[in-house]
């Protein structure tokens, strides 16, 4: 088996990770977390969003996180950005890269954005003209890509019908998402393959929760089919508001132990990453999720 040499890990936990905890998280916090990981070797971190207080009251303090973040030449510092008072707003604040999404279940985008899946795409595309327009980066979620927790089975011809919509507004990479953690091994190949015929495959990324402990075993098979990208999470932080019982997105900390073991590239100090996994996780009070993160921080202590 030829796996690539090297991937590029996506750190979504100052963001996706964070945006649903119930707590109160200061924009210091975030900030010390961001430049943690900054520090580390990412080359893109998803930091902040910029949806309304009124529906995400984690994310209020977006603008003071990107002002506050210390930068480093040649990282992509990305944000969320659902419509353009949150472009205005992220151009404002200095975005590298915007973040757009779609669902590839209809069930799903109208749960979660009260509209069809081509109205929700339509709406997104004031946002990708702008952001090509002022130079940023153009990157696109497709959740539910797996698997729905409305509908159930997500048939292969949706993932091709929002992929080509979502590469016609322009994007430069498009996450294919298992919002709900429900995929297994054989799934992945199918849908990634799928997704491949209509986009480059070096622009498609991984971004698997791991609600019933699958994500490394997908992230393995998708490196099988030539995948090179992917999303992971701090300590394992986050989940889905919209799907009942769904967990975080894989643990960093996890993800990088096993490109280590595989022997592939990553460009990211794995120490850093776990000190960077026990800090947010003291702030929040509680135990990291990450199984190799715990595992290395006992070690030290011994």
């Amino acid at each position: 088996m030829r796996f690539p040499k090297q991937v590029k890990i996506v750190e979504v936990g100052p963001r996706d990770g964070l945006q649903n905890e119930q707590q109160t998280i200061s924009a210091a916090v975030k900030i010390e977390l961001v430049n943690r990981l900054t520090a580390a070797g990412f080359v893109n971190i998803e930091a902040a969003s910029f949806v309304s207080p009124k529906w995400v009251p984690q994310m209020a303090t977006s603008t003071d996180v990107m002002q506050g973040i210390q930068r480093r030449e040649g990282v992509i510092y990305s944000a969320l950005t659902p419509n353009m008072k949150g472009f205005d707003a992220a151009l404002a604040a200095g975005v590298d890269e915007v973040v757009i999404f779609a669902a590839a279940s209809e069930a799903f985008s109208h749960k979660n954005i009260n509209c069809s899946i081509a109205e929700s795409i339509a709406r997104f595309s004031e946002v990708a003209a702008a952001a090509k327009q002022h130079g940023k980066r153009l990157r696109a979620a497709v959740s539910c890509a797996f698997g729905c927790p409305y509908q159930g089975e997500v048939p292969l011809a949706a993932i091709t019908d929002v992929v080509t919509r979502l590469q016609d507004l322009g994007c430069d990479e498009i996450d294919i998402a298992d919002t709900i953690g429900v995929a297994t091994p054989n799934k992945v190949a199918p849908v990634m393959e799928t997704a491949a015929r209509v986009f480059p495959i070096t622009g498609l990324s991984g971004h698997f929760h791991d609600t019933y402990g699958q994500a490394l075993a997908n992230i393995y098979a998708s490196l099988e089919v030539g995948i090179t990208i992917y999303h992971a999470s701090v300590a394992g932080l986050g989940g889905c508001p919209y799907a009942r019982g769904a967990t975080g997105n894989v643990a960093t900390e996890d993800v990088l132990y096993m490109m280590q073991g595989l022997g592939i590239a990553t460009g990211v100090d794995l120490d850093l990453v776990v000190d960077a996994g026990q800090f947010i996780s003291q702030q929040l009070g509680r135990k990291s999720s990450s199984r190799a993160g715990n595992a290395i921080a006992a070690k030290r202590q011994s």
